[in-house]
């Protein structure tokens, strides 16, 4: 009796499969043929654009452009190395329409070195220094219409002082242990996205380091 032969699954044309390395390629941008602003804030402007995409297509596009933010993760191991504490805000969000756990974070001003802004936010919201600043990760929160960036760096070897919040700035600042935090992610309970990444790029950096 002859054997039959076994379909080959068909391949997805628009699937590459990755046998070693994913090459990180940023590409070219589009070309944007007319471009007008929507909407301008203290914030952010908001970009109305036809666009040519890298692959052809000619589309439209609203895109909210803003000059990028750095994130701090501020780390306090004095009282533990193994399960050390975790600077966290408790503030409103009026988008959320809810109280979110976050680390602190603020927009950069034009032309603003990005450490120095980290070092000025951190001072501002909470009234703490660090004497150690490493980079830990960059990403963009929402590319699909967001052009806001963010810039995340770990501070250690902390100092109080005076905090000077922004006059539409309020929150509560507590230190939570790395593990509280973590179960609190697992939970479903913070839901910050720089919160979420800071903490978990950290956790994972800390895992890889030699002991």
């Amino acid at each position: 009796m002859a054997k039959k032969k076994k379909k080959s699954a068909k391949k997805d044309p628009n699937v590459i499969a990755v046998k070693k390395k994913l090459k990180v390629d940023p590409g070219r941008p589009a070309q944007v043929l007319t471009s007008k602003v929507s909407y301008e804030g203290s914030l952010f402007r908001v970009l109305s654009e036809d666009i040519v995409e890298p692959n052809g297509k000619k589309v439209f596009r609203d895109v909210i452009r803003h000059n990028g933010s750095v994130v701090v993760l501020a780390i306090d191991k004095s009282k533990s190395k193994k399960n050390p504490l975790v600077l966290i805000e408790r503030q409103y969000r009026h988008a959320a329409q809810q109280f979110l756990y976050e680390v602190p974070a603020g927009k950069m001003e034009d032309g603003e070195d990005h450490l120095e802004a980290a070092k000025r936010e951190l001072l501002e919201e909470t009234g703490y220094q660090a004497k150690k600043w490493t980079k830990l990760v960059k990403y963009f929160a929402s590319p699909g219409f967001l052009g806001e960036w963010m810039q995340v760096y770990l501070a250690e070897d902390l100092t109080p002082g005076e905090a000077q919040p922004e006059d539409d700035e309020s929150f509560e600042l507590q230190f939570v242990p790395l593990s509280e935090v973590l179960r609190l992610i697992d939970a479903g309970k913070i839901l910050d996205g720089k919160t979420l990444i800071s903490v978990l790029c950290y956790t994972r950096l800390r895992a890889l380091r030699p002991r």
